[in-house]
């Protein structure tokens, strides 16, 4: 019997609606904007949540970086840049201990400012600006999972000898090298020739659908790019371990191998930062997590607006249907009845107004997603739910009130109603 009267409520409210077009239109507009506003921005954080895990997964599994600043969410102090840096000796150091697979300590020669590439790379007339330079120990394919496409890694004996070969990335071989095969051919980087022993594959970005600066970058052996920038004295050391479980025990060993190294005494604190991918995912969470409130802000306002303009029209209903809601009253109606049938009628109102603002939400998550500004907006299904959820939320919280006043009408005034 509640089934078939909840049923009638809300055939009643979408009577309504079809009968009074614009005004309803009008009345649930704040509902569609709140909630379109929820799927949108919720469908770009969520896709750009996705994009960042996928890079920082990239970036190597069950890996360490240590530096001697942070560099992730704190402005270095004085202390901080005048720290003694990492050098070749500590990344052998950190080889032995038990748990780690790998380790490399590695330099970048980049603009100082903005960190991007200050270099040309030329080929038989071709010329590629803005490279990146990187020099790396022969570990550094472990540590990071680079994936080649012609080629190889160097070796330790070449890496030793300071050998001219250098590894491109896929952008700057395509510039330089089209679909050709690069190996064996010499570049012209700087004031040098390197020869070409290797082609990496195009490397994951969390941003931006355009060039990725890690495509354009040549990596050469340790020894290679010292000969060649001995001014880069920043060393970037990753480590590598064995197992997700072995993580604290791992953490904890690199720090006390490297206190001990770098003769840090024991009541004085690390000169040296130690972290890892969830540092990364910490640091986005953060800045996603201001995001958020702002969606919250904005979809609030449209949502308490169209709360109050349901509630608006839900009275003028009550109103116009004084002589009805007497009848009703009359031939056994009871206040229960009428109340669960009024909020209905401003729930389905509400429910209306927030599938509206689903599927515009929906439209507008395809359209950014087809743009090309590289957001992989996608759509969330906790969202969608939360969204309609919410909307029905106001239909209730806001045609409570209309419905109180139309369950308590006097059938005797009611009836005499003109």
């Amino acid at each position: 019997m509640r089934g078939q009267q909840a049923g009638e409520s809300v055939k009643m409210a979408l009577q309504t609606i079809r009968t009074n077009k614009l005004r309803s239109g009008l009345t649930i507009l704040g509902i569609v904007i709140g909630v379109t506003t929820v799927i949108t921005i919720s469908s770009v954080i969520s896709g750009l949540n996705n994009r960042v895990q996928e890079w920082v997964s990239s970036l190597g599994n069950n890996v360490f970086w240590v530096f001697h600043m942070p560099v992730i969410g704190v402005r270095p102090t004085t202390e901080m840049l005048t720290r003694k840096k990492l050098n070749i000796d500590d990344v052998m150091a950190l080889r032995t201990l038990p748990h780690v697979v790998a380790a490399d300590g590695g330099f970048q020669h980049v603009k100082s400012q903005f960190r991007v590439g200050d270099v040309s790379v030329k080929y038989n007339g071709k010329k590629i600006a803005g490279t990146i330079l990187q020099g790396s120990t022969s570990q550094v394919g472990v540590v990071t999972d680079l994936t080649f496409i012609q080629g190889r890694l160097w070796n330790d004996a070449e890496d030793q000898r300071g050998e001219h070969v250098v590894v491109l990335g896929h952008d700057t071989w395509e510039e330089l090298f089209g679909e050709q095969n690069a190996i064996g051919k010499e570049v012209n980087i700087e004031s040098g020739l390197y020869t070409v022993i290797g082609v990496l594959d195009k490397q994951k970005q969390p941003f931006g659908g355009g060039k990725n600066p890690a495509d354009n970058m040549a990596y050469f052996p340790l020894g290679t790019f010292h000969n060649l920038h001995p001014e880069d004295k920043d060393m970037w050391v990753s480590v590598k371990y064995d197992d997700q479980k072995n993580k604290a025990i791992v953490e904890e060993e690199i720090r006390e191998l490297l206190r001990i190294h770098r003769k840090v005494k024991v009541d004085k604190p690390d000169d040296f930062e130690i972290f890892g991918p969830d540092s990364l995912s910490k640091l986005w969470n953060q800045l996603t997590g201001g995001l958020v409130l702002f969606m919250i802000a904005v979809s609030s306002v449209g949502l308490m607006v169209g709360g109050v303009g349901v509630m608006n029209i839900m009275l003028v209903s009550v109103t116009e249907r004084t002589r009805e809601i007497g009848v009703r009253k009359a031939i056994g109606a009871t206040k229960r009845t009428l109340l669960v049938q009024f909020t209905t009628e401003a729930v389905t109102l509400c429910a209306v107004g927030g599938v509206i603002g689903i599927l515009l939400g929906a439209v507008l998550t395809w359209i950014i997603y087809f743009l090309p500004i590289g957001l992989p907006a996608t759509m969330s299904t906790m969202w969608v739910l939360t969204g309609f959820s919410v909307s029905c939320a106001i239909g209730l919280i806001f045609g409570i009130y209309p419905a109180w006043k139309a369950a308590n009408l006097d059938p005797i005034e009611a009836l005499r109603y003109e």
